[in-house]
């Protein structure tokens, strides 16, 4: 990180978002990505420009001709952090494509001309981003049980979507040459979270749990066999985003059918034991 950036950063967050220098008088948000290579969070200051409520943020790089790094990162793991003046919230990062992706760069100069500018001064067509705020829906409940119920919510919800965006793509004919941005961006949302999920409850809960209760032994290994089936296709899906035309969609169905019938099963043992504990 600049030592410019870094003490923009700074200023942002003690003083709820506003800066000041060249800044000043202008709305910011802070964005982290995860390094594409080292996994490790990156936060940059960023100008945006809202619409229909939702943030779009430009990878301008002042013009240069190459895309930031900050650009290259969410491709990979295409959650990320917001932080505003008021609060800070999670986001799937959806590059926009073709004509969308003309639309809201014209709403952009209309909103903040000199992003023309900076398309003026380079060859590279300037990438615009949707900032997706991820939606969960409460469950009502507290505790690890209301946890767990937000969070298997959340990956219901964002496969479902994943699977209605793979029924829309083109079929037949050996495929596109590439998945759109939103499909793929989703999907990979969707598989980061769900290992990220699992390996926590691998490495904390059912350990945790199984000392308090032994008899659920077996419980938790057959668990933990669903947990590395499920890893399997995951990884087949993700393979299958850069090689369309070799049955993704049925790929999206049969993670769906498997994470469904997992999730259920898992719901039904551990949620009534959770509340047991009252945690």
């Amino acid at each position: 990180m600049s030592s410019f950036n870094h003490t923009v950063i700074e200023e942002f967050r003690a003083n709820a978002g506003h800066v000041g220098g060249p800044f000043a008088g202008s709305e910011l948000i802070l964005l982290t990505t995860t390094g594409a290579r080292s996994g490790k969070p990156h936060t940059v200051p960023l100008g945006f420009v809202r619409e229909d409520g939702r943030l779009l943020v430009v990878a301008s790089a002042a013009g240069a001709d190459r895309h930031p790094a900050w650009y290259h990162n969410l491709l990979a793991r295409p959650l990320v952090q917001v932080e505003t003046g008021a609060e800070e919230y999670e986001a799937v990062a959806v590059p926009a494509e073709g004509a969308r992706r003309d639309e809201l760069f014209a709403h952009v100069v209309r909103a903040e001309p000199g992003y023309g500018e900076y398309q003026e001064r380079t060859c590279r067509v300037l990438p615009v981003v949707e900032l997706r705020r991820t939606h969960e829906v409460p469950s009502g409940e507290g505790g690890i049980a209301g946890k767990l119920l937000d969070v298997h919510g959340w990956l219901r919800a964002q496969l479902a979507l994943v699977r209605d965006l793979a029924r829309e793509e083109p079929q037949g004919g050996g495929g596109r040459a590439s998945l759109g941005l939103q499909l793929r961006q989703h999907c990979l949302a969707f598989c980061h979270s769900l290992e990220f999920h699992h390996r926590s409850e691998d490495a904390g809960l059912f350990p945790y749990l199984e000392q308090q209760h032994p008899h659920m032994g077996e419980f938790f290994r057959r668990i933990g066999a669903e947990h590395a089936a499920i890893a399997r296709l995951q990884d087949e899906l993700v393979r299958a985003l850069d090689a369309p035309g070799t049955g993704f969609s049925e790929r999206v169905e049969r993670m769906s059918r498997e994470l469904e019938a997992h999730l259920d099963g898992e719901e039904a043992q551990l949620l009534p034991v959770l509340r047991a504990l009252g945690a």
